[in-house]
């Protein structure tokens, strides 16, 4: 059964960084395109950035500049780090596994999601 567990959440001060993890289980994790997005309350959730299996990434234009995804295969996690954060930056964050496409960024090309992480910018 494959499993994604996000970790890292919470409430962080405007201008702070948001430091994110994501722990896989249950699959080759090397083969997969992880990404990460968001969904901001009463919003549709919404794309902010992926790494591939070659370890290359893409984001949205919401985060760029402020944001770097990593991953470590051999730990089976992935991380995100958002910088210089921003009220707007308030949102559920989850991660997402995808297999057959190499930087997705729509939600319908992910095969497994983990639950989220409430992430709270606010002084």
């Amino acid at each position: 059964q494959v499993q994604l567990v996000e970790s890292g959440g919470g409430l962080v001060q405007p201008g702070g960084t948001l430091r994110l993890s994501c722990a896989a289980s249950g699959l080759t994790f090397s083969n997969y395109a992880l990404g990460w997005f968001r969904r901001p309350l009463g919003e549709e959730r919404e794309f902010v950035a992926v790494i591939s299996w070659t370890n290359t990434t893409e984001n949205s234009a919401s985060v760029n500049g402020r944001v770097f995804v990593s991953r470590d295969n051999a730990k089976n996690m992935a991380f995100l780090r958002l910088n210089n954060l921003k009220p707007e930056d308030t949102a559920v964050y989850y991660c997402a596994a995808s297999r057959d496409f190499y930087k997705p960024t729509r939600l319908s090309e992910y095969d497994h999601w983990g639950q989220g992480t409430q992430v709270t910018v606010s002084s």
